[in-house]
């Protein structure tokens, strides 16, 4: 598949579009795995900024998979709300659903799954992460707000890289605050004491919350890449 192949995501009640494509000159099936990606608010798979990213993961042998989490008649208000990208629970459910195509669908099925996810979109991702925690298997945040999955934090099992922008001060403490709670040793119901994720902040020096700066982006796409490699090519963890 030389082109992206536009793809229906059942997910929940409601159907998705989205564009996956893998990685030049192979099956999608030898891919390394396949990341899905959650946009920010006010996006879409069309995102140019997560697009570039997704180009640099094919690069790197990995799959993606961009799709809209809302329908059109969402976007549509929206528009004029601004709520339903808040929505972090319901943005989530469509992400599972999303995970869940990917472990049918004859194309990607027993691929590891990563999740990227940009802005409110990480969050999302954070959750999705924790109901998922057999099938996801690495998370990557862009100037993401992962302090908006709550209590779900202290449940993600997923290797977690959260990158943020050098001047984006405000993002850079709510990443800070979020990553304190993932790496909180006391015991929950999903996880035992003294178990928690590797988490890590990576800092992209004079760049702002949408890494617009020269080569701030490719700072991003490159950490990712290899974060994305490094953990969808190991093993799987035990209890996974």
């Amino acid at each position: 598949m030389d082109d992206e192949r536009t793809v229906h995501v059942a997910a929940g009640p409601v159907t998705l579009e989205g564009s996956l494509e893998e990685p030049p000159s192979a099956r999608v099936g030898n891919a390394v795995g396949v990341v899905l990606f959650a946009h920010g608010s006010g996006s879409s798979r069309f995102s140019a900024r997560n697009r570039h990213v997704a180009e640099v993961l094919r690069n790197g042998g990995l799959a993606t998979l961009l799709i809209d989490l809302l329908t059109p008649a969402e976007e549509e208000v929206d528009f004029r709300t601004r709520h339903i990208r808040f929505d972090i629970p319901l943005l989530a459910e469509r992400l599972v659903g999303a995970i869940d195509w990917l472990e049918l669908n004859d194309a990607t099925a027993g691929l590891p799954i990563g999740l990227f996810g940009a802005s409110t979109g990480g969050g999302a991702a954070l959750v999705a992460a924790s109901q998922r925690p057999e099938r996801v298997q690495a998370v990557v945040s862009r100037g993401g707000r992962p302090d908006l999955a709550d209590g779900a934090l202290a449940s993600v099992r997923a290797p977690t890289l959260l990158i943020v922008g050098g001047n984006d001060e405000q993002v850079i403490e709510l990443n800070v605050s979020a990553a304190e709670r993932m790496l909180d040793v006391t015991p929950t119901s999903e996880r035992r004491a003294g178990e928690h994720p590797e988490v890590r902040i990576e800092v992209i020096p004079g760049a702002t919350h949408l890494f617009e700066e020269p080569g701030a982006l490719e700072q991003v796409a490159l950490l990712a890449r290899d974060w994305f490699i490094r953990h969808l090519s190991a093993p799987a963890m035990s209890g996974r």
